[in-house]
């Protein structure tokens, strides 16, 4: 079947912001401020939606709180993409039952991509009567009717009805990430990598109209946000669903041509659709961060064929060598994933001398998790957990040595940054040059939003270390 664009009209937001409005009366009528807890896992495009989630809690009348005994609705937005999160969550979603039976009142939500796979909505069904209101991705912008339906009634609700996704404008959202924001300009995935779900989940790709997406970074610009990052699950496709003439590098380049003064990232880029136009464009657009993460995932020809990644190892090298012409002061980070179905040890060492060639400033490296309904998961798979862990371990090692040589050379430079939160050393603040890099410096907090000089004192595997320039 052909996938049809669905989008939600003003009329249908409206709707749910009656809805809020209807559950802030009652809950002012009964005299009271009730408090949510939101917890989120996964991807940045899952915080983005959890700010949709607060957006419509807060103006249902709700204040926000970390602590589960104090909730009266706990949401829990989870992943999909391996089973360690999924693990993670229901767990957490198990531990919840001394808080409900505390507060027997209490709403418990699982939405997010895991609850959009049928069996995993089944075990939260049949394994976790606790849990009240489940919904997936899809149903995110009506929110509030599910929620009002859920206070209603003594019925738990269930909404992970399968779908191609939809377009949703208009809907509250609050952000806590300042100076940084996110800001999504599509949703969904085309790719069907064979060992990936989020296709499944999160639905065929849609790209939000230009104009929308130009207006929220302008009111984001004006709100005083200084790193905005433009999100999609693969931003390179943007514009393909939308018949029009622009595409990623056009919207990136409109952004760009925002006053003031902040800086544009985004992710993810799949490799096969990084073109030459959007290199130059990230090169030309000075509010554009030279921080391109481009996944590789393996490095071996036959295993990327297996993947369904549609490029081989020379291709990616091409593409890179590319990049670097462009901006030779390009950071390069990618996703890598150890142990595929039938991945040989010979293979794996193709990986291996990829990531020396290349010498990536940072990796996301992962074990193969099996995802339900994907073709990897029904893949001959002879190589051990313990062969794969060794493996891992061997590119962990790579990994970590270029990233610390990587840092070293940063030592003695002095940087322009964004100083855009307290660090988690006690006294330091956490910032990040034009590039990307992380950069902890002494300071008060008066200088969080603030661009400053560093000159790089010490460096690591993970980040760097500096001092203010007087």
């Amino acid at each position: 079947m052909a996938y049809q664009r669905v989008e939600i009209g003003p009329e249908q937001i409206a709707a749910q912001e009656a809805v809020c409005a209807r559950l802030r009366a009652h809950f002012t009528a009964e005299g009271k401020t009730p408090l949510a807890l939101v917890d989120t896992y996964g991807c940045q495009q899952n915080e983005s939606d959890s700010e949709r989630v607060r957006g419509y809690l807060a103006e249902m009348g709700f204040g926000f709180t970390q602590d589960e005994f104090a909730a009266d609705i706990v949401v829990i937005n989870t992943c999909a993409v391996r089973e360690h999160a999924e693990m993670r969550v229901l767990g957490n979603v198990g531990a919840l039952g001394h808080s409900k039976k505390a507060k027997p009142e209490q709403i418990i939500c699982v939405c997010g991509c895991m609850v959009q796979q049928p069996h995993m909505a089944d075990k939260l069904k049949h394994s976790y009567p606790i849990v009240n209101l489940v919904f997936g991705p899809h149903e995110l912008w009506r929110f509030p009717e599910l929620l009002e339906r859920t206070l209603a009634g003594k019925k738990r609700v269930f909404a992970v009805t399968p779908g191609d996704g939809n377009i949703a404008e208009g809907a509250p959202r609050q952000r806590d990430g300042w100076p940084k924001a996110w800001l999504s300009v599509m949703y969904g995935c085309n790719n069907f990598c064979s060992y990936c779900v989020v296709p499944y989940v999160r639905g065929r790709e849609r790209s939000r109209r230009p104009e929308d997406v130009v207006a929220e970074a302008r009111s984001l610009v004006a709100a005083g946000y200084k790193d905005i990052t433009l999100l999609g699950q693969n931003v390179n496709s943007y514009g393909k669903d939308l018949g029009a003439q622009t595409d990623f590098a056009d919207l990136l380049r409109m952004v760009n041509a925002i006053p003031g003064k902040f800086r544009i990232r985004f992710m993810t880029s799949h490799p096969k659709d990084a073109t030459e136009k959007l290199l130059r464009a990230m090169a030309e657009c000075e509010k554009c961060t030279h921080h391109l993460h481009l996944p590789v995932q393996a490095g071996n020809d036959r295993v990327l064929r297996e993947m369904n990644r549609g490029y081989t190892a020379a291709q990616y090298l091409e593409k890179v060598a590319l990049a670097r012409r462009y901006m030779p002061d390009l950071v390069l980070t990618t996703d890598i994933i150890v142990g595929f179905p039938g991945e040989t040890d010979a293979e794996f060492d193709d990986t291996l001398r990829l990531v020396e060639q290349v010498g990536y400033d940072a990796m996301f490296t992962f074990l193969y998790s099996p995802r339900v309904g994907t073709r990897a998961a029904s893949m001959p798979d002879p190589m051990t957990r313990q062969e794969k862990q060794r493996n891992f371990d061997r590119l962990l090692e790579v990994a970590n040595r270029i990233s610390a040589e990587k840092h070293a050379s940063y030592v003695g430079r002095t940087l322009e940054v964004l100083v855009d939160g307290p660090s988690r050393e006690a006294g330091m603040l956490s910032s990040r040059t034009m590039n990307g890099r992380l950069v902890h410096l002494p300071g008060g907090e008066d200088l969080i939003g603030q661009f400053v000089d560093v000159k790089i004192t010490g460096s690591n595997t993970w980040a760097l270390r500096g001092e203010l320039v007087k």
